[in-house]
């Protein structure tokens, strides 16, 4: 019998499980050459191996997340945007049902196994990035954000604009934004017809500086809504620019999304409001005399 394994220790202030209040998100999906994935991957977490889908590409993704958080002393707003690559720990590969991508993004992977290996992560909360690094062993950094997303208090429409620019966290804990660009994301997914995916929970995985694998299962409690952009009618639907290409992240996505891959799906989540201010009206008044 294989003797049980500890559980990674949860340092103080942190608590687990860590409860999101809202939670906005897309993601697009790459899928690639799996040369350059393997070599990236193997560079960043050695007991991984990148997932094979049509033809043995390899599936990359990008996804951006816009989260609220509620805690003791009041709430915080986080920003942040993954590269990662889609993996499985080696030993399981026995495990795993042969998959399309696209029944892989629609969650058919019940094991959920196949999940996300975190390669890049930039965030705008100094407190979110210690966590991650610390609870999740992410290679998580800062970064911080220009937007516009799909809300009901905007224009109607579903387009995503993402700006990612260089910051550093300063002496006294908090971020300092520079003006430089690190890369750019847009969809737009006007007038598509979205598939629901039940993929959560999604598996995160990372490697700690003792070359230990984790695994994380992040609950998303309804499901997403999946974009097939496999076809070329939709192939201009996502746009990617990296304006800094000897960054460690401009390197890597450059090694395996090549010139300007295109993308084969988009998914999406937002949470559901929970209360409206609405519009006021007038009451009848007496004449003032």
């Amino acid at each position: 019998m294989t003797a049980s394994m500890p559980l990674p220790p949860v340092p103080d202030p942190f608590r687990l499980p860590f409860h999101y209040g809202a939670l906005h998100q897309v993601g697009i999906d790459w899928l690639v050459d799996p040369d350059p994935v393997r070599k990236l991957l193997a560079a960043h977490h050695p007991d991984l191996t990148a997932a094979a889908f049509e033809d043995g590409r390899a599936l990359v993704s990008l996804n951006y997340q816009l989260y609220f958080a509620q805690y003791a002393f009041g709430g915080g707003i986080t920003q942040e945007i993954e590269f990662n690559i889609i993996a499985f720990p080696s030993d399981e590969g026995g495990r795993l049902p042969q998959l399309t991508y696209a029944q892989y993004a629609q969650g058919w992977d019940q094991t959920k196994l196949l999940g996300i290996a975190r390669i890049h992560v930039l965030c705008d909360n100094p407190f979110a990035i210690r966590a991650g690094r610390e609870l999740y062993a992410e290679p998580k950094h800062p970064g911080w954000f220009e937007v516009g997303l799909p809300s009901l208090n905007g224009p109607a429409g579903e387009i995503w604009t993402v700006r990612c620019k260089t910051a550093t966290i300063g002496p006294d804990d908090t971020l300092e934004k520079d003006a430089r660009p690190l890369l750019d994301v847009t969809a737009e997914l006007d007038g598509l017809t979205a598939v629901a995916a039940s993929s959560a929970p999604v598996t995160g995985y990372g490697t700690d500086r003792e070359g230990r694998l984790l695994a994380g299962p992040m609950n998303v409690y309804q499901p997403y809504r999946w974009y097939d952009l496999a076809t070329l009618e939709h192939s201009g639907r996502t746009r990617l620019a990296v304006h800094a290409a000897d960054s460690d992240l401009g390197r890597d996505i450059s090694a395996v999304l090549g010139a300007g891959a295109p993308a084969v799906g988009a998914w999406t989540y937002q949470s559901p409001p929970v209360a409206a201010h609405t519009r006021p009206y007038y009451l009848p008044t007496r004449p003032r005399p």
